[in-house]
This record gives structure tokens, C-alpha cells and sequence, in this order.
């Protein structure tokens, strides 16, 4: 049986302001109805497989598990990585849990962002390179190439072998010369970073050939703390496992590496101008996103949030509008936004970090406006959702209901505040909230006080887990 491992970690920094610290590119309507990650579950339909088994950081937890939640599909747990140390150790700990019940499935590993075009495509090549896999072969799909890519890696094919081929070797990003010569060869294929592989085999060969990265991620297993629909492993044993990649630790090493074609519209959409290829276009070859206006404008992607975009006489732009940012940028350079978001790290900046609207388990919330001792927020808590019982030492809060039914927990009374109406909450005093009902609460929160940082909480209860 297949069990698809689905690696949902990941910043996305190239693709800053709409992908962020807090909620990066995996979670995101980049292309088609879906998040990314949803599209990546959504793909697996057809292929008899187990329920999926995600890998993502502790921070991105309630955001994955939401996700999954809304396709109303069964997934085999939520691995939670303390850090992050790359994909070895991240497939390693998949690995270890799959084999738990003395099982030896084959562990189809995927990346939650990518975009596949041709769903029936990539079920192709995953069915052919079922049969390599179960001989003990470590599967890693190339893509057929179309252009003379420079920002990927390559894989050089060797002799046939009954649905792939025998991997020569893998190669670095080159230049384009380097780049055509590869895609005119036929003999090469973009590196997907897809693999399929037996749990056993994998561990067998990381053992032989990066025993360290096996030793700390076996000791991480070894101590499971389940919560909810999470799986914890000790953090300790985990940071001390050596950060690297599954091409540098196994794949190149192994003499068990197979390549299967897969020609299926893949992109990793590794920045603006592979979200521009990807989306669907005009006349002109602009992809407008939201309310756009344009006049005179050619090969122009524009996303935008939260309000009117008009574009005037321009060509070969990136223009992204959200709540907080403005991003304008020339198409072709558009890779170098990772050196604004450097920048934004040097000057601490929050908006590296964080949307204004954040999402939380329970919900979400958007600032609305802040100043000098005082912030406003617009709270959205789900159906059947509470807030944790908690107090703040440095400010107060001025809730008023805008649209359902809140179950207001005050110093040890509780009542019911409706539309219209609103409640005070004193600095210190221990407070929760909750909507009963069966619509979402939408309220207006007013903090005032000398400090409103978001680490003025101190928990007493949380359905959540987050009290420490």
C-alpha cells in the first residue's frame, strides 16, 4: 500500500508579501480553488493509497490540520517538526512511524506547493514506478522539460530499466547554455524533489550512508507525545540531527536510484514569474487576481487583496497589493524579493513574519488599526470554538458583537452577549470567550494599555494544548 507523505513545511520567502513566516505559500489559493496543500491531497484521488501523512512545523499546526479538516479526508497524523532540518530527517521521521506496526508501506513523498497541470499524468507515472519501488528501488520523478531551465536541478537518465531509468547522476542549477544543451540531449530531467520508496529501504540506505541523521531521528521517535491529531518527537534528540537534504544524503550516494518521467504540467511555482506561468491569462498575458483595472498593459501579473489595482502603460510587472504591503517589482527580477525580505529581517520587521489577518485554531483576527497604547481588532471565531481562559497584566479589552452570539467567561461568571451589544474586560481580570452557536462570531475587539504585544497572554485553560 502507498502512503503519501506530504512535506508541508517551508517559508516561501519568493513569493513575500503573500506568503509570510506565519503562513507561507503551502497554505495559500495560488492556483485553483484550493490551498496548495488541499490541491496536493485533492491529487492523490484515483491512487489507492492510505490516508495521507503531513509533515509541518509546530508554528503552521492548527493551519494544516484546518486544512485537511475542510476536504473532509482522513490523513494517518500530523508529524510536527520542532525545527526544521531539511527533507532527510523529515522522510526519516515518516519512515520510522510507518514501519511502528512491523508494516513496510511504500512512502510516496510530495511537497505540499508545488502546481501538476495533468492529475491523470502524475497518477501514470506513480502507478509505473509502483513495481520499481516494491523491488527495492528508490523512485525520484524528473520532469520532462520544456524550456532550458536555470533554477532547477537536473537529473541525468542511465541505461532503461523497465518503466525508468537508471539515475547517472544528479546535477546542480547550470547556466543557460549548460541548461539547453541539457533539454536538446533528451538524457535529462528537472528535479522534481517527488520520490517513491519502501520506509525500510530508505532507512536502510540513510543508515549506510548518513548513519548520524538516522541515530538522531530514530532517538527522536523513540519519545511520542501525541496530542490531538499531532505526533511530537523528543526536540532535543531532533536538533542535534545534522540538516540536509534526501539528494545529498541518499539519493546520490545510493546505486538503487531510479528515474521515472513524469510530463504533468509541474511547476514549483518558486517565485512571481512561475505564478505568472502558471495562472490563467488575458489577451494581453496579464493574470489579474481580485479587482484590477488595467490600461495598456502586457505580461503583468497583479494580485490584489483588498482593493482596487489600476495599472496604466506598464508591461512585465509583479504588483501584489495585501492589507499591510505593496509589492511592485519587474517580472524578470522578481527572484530578488528574497533580498527585501532579508531586509525586512535585519530591520525586525513584523511583516516578514505575520499578515494582519492571522489565523488562529479557533479562528482569526485582522488589525484593523493600532497607535500609541491603543489597537483595534475585527475577531472571527468558528462555530463551537473557544478562546483559552487567560489574563493580560499591561491591557484592557472592550468587546462589541457585531454579528452572532459570544458566551463571555469574566472572573468566574458567564453570560451571553448578542449583536449590538458589548462587554469590558479590566487589565488582570481572568477572561474566556466562546461561540456557542452555529454561525461564525464576528466582534470588534478594543485594546487599550501601556503594552499590547501578543505575549501579554497568560493561559490558564486551552482546548488548543497552548497553555505552558
Amino acid at each position: 500500500m502507498i502512503l503519501p507523505i506530504i512535506m508541508a513545511g517551508g517559508s516561501g520567502t519568493r513569493l513575500w508579501p503573500l506568503s509570510r513566516g506565519n503562513y507561507p505559500k503551502q497554505f495559500l489559493k495560488l492556483h485553483g480553488e484550493n490551498t496548495m496543500l488541499q490541491e496536493t491531497i485533492s491529487r492523490l484521488n484515483g491512487l489507492e493509497h492510505s490516508p495521507v501523512m503531513l509533515i509541518c512545523n509546530e508554528e503552521h499546526r492548527f493551519i494544516a490540520a484546518e486544512q485537511v479538516r475542510q476536504l473532509d479526508v482522513k490523513h494517518s497524523g500530523i508529524f510536527l517538526e520542532p525545527v526544521g532540518r531539511n527533507t532527510a530527517p523529515a522522510i526519516a521521521l515518516a519512515a520510522f512511524k510507518a514501519i511502528e506496526n512491523n508494516e513496510d508501506p511504500l512512502l510516496l513523498v510530495l511537497a505540499a506547493d508545488h502546481v501538476i497541470e495533468h492529475q491523470a499524468a502524475f497518477l501514470e507515472s506513480v502507478e509505473k514506478a509502483t513495481s520499481l519501488a516494491q523491488q527495492g528501488k528508490l523512485v525520484t520523478f524528473g520532469i520532462v522539460g520544456t524550456t532550458p531551465e536555470t533554477g532547477y536541478g537536473y537529473i541525468k537518465r542511465g541505461e532503461a530499466v523497465e518503466n525508468g531509468f537508471v539515475v547517472n547522476s544528479f546535477v546542480e542549477k547550470p547556466d543557460l547554455s549548460t541548461a539547453k544543451q541539457y533539454i536538446a540531449s533528451g538524457d535529462y530531467y528537472w528535479n522534481s524533489g517527488m520520490f517513491l520508496f519502501k520506509a525500510s529501504r530508505y532507512l536502510e540506505e540513510l543508515k549506510a550512508f548518513r548513519p548520524d541523521i538516522y541515530s538522531a531521528c530514530e532517538k527522536a521517535v523513540e519519545v511520542q507525545n501525541s496530542d490531538m491529531e499531532f505526533v511530537r518527537v523528543d526536540k532535543d534528540a531532533f536538533e542535534a540531527c545534522p540538516d540536509e537534504s534526501i539528494d545529498y544524503a541518499v539519493m546520490e550516494h545510493t546505486q538503487d536510484a531510479v528515474v521515472v518521467p513524469m510530463d504533468a504540467g509541474w511547476n514549483d511555482v518558486g517565485g512571481f514569474a512561475a505564478l505568472w506561468e502558471v495562472s490563467e491569462k488575458d489577451e494581453n498575458g496579464n493574470a489579474f487576481i481580485g479587482d484590477v483595472k488595467s490600461v495598456d498593459t502586457k505580461n503583468t501579473l497583479v494580485f490584489g487583496e483588498d482593493k482596487l489595482v489600476s495599472t496604466v502603460g506598464v508591461e512585465d510587472l509583479v504588483i501584489v497589493n495585501t492589507k499591510d504591503a505593496v509589492l511592485v517589482a519587474h517580472k524578470n527580477e522578481s527572484q530578488k524579493v528574497k533580498e527585501i525580505v532579508n531586509q525586512l529581517k535585519r530591520d525586525q520587521r513584523s511583516e516578514v513574519t505575520f499578515h494582519r489577518e492571522v489565523y488562529r485554531p479557533w479562528g482569526k483576527y485582522d488589525s484593523v488599526d493600532n497607535g500609541e497604547r491603543f489597537q483595534v481588532k475585527r475577531i472571527t471565531v468558528k462555530p463551537g470554538a473557544k478562546l483559552s481562559v487567560q489574563m493580560h497584566h499591561h491591557r484592557a479589552e472592550h468587546w462589541i458583537v457585531v454579528s452572532g452570539t459570544a458566551r463571555v467567561h469574566l472572573d468566574g461568571e458567564e453570560r451571553f452577549v448578542t449583536e449590538n451589544e458589548s462587554v469590558y474586560i479590566p487589565i488582570t481580570s481572568v477572561h474566556a470567550l466562546e461561540n456557542p452557536g452555529k454561525v461564525d462570531l464576528e466582534l470588534i475587539e478594543v485594546q487599550s494599555g501601556s503594552y499590547l504585544g501578543e505575549d501579554d497572554i497568560v493561559r490558564f485553560e486551552d482546548r488548543y494544548g497552548r497553555v505552558k
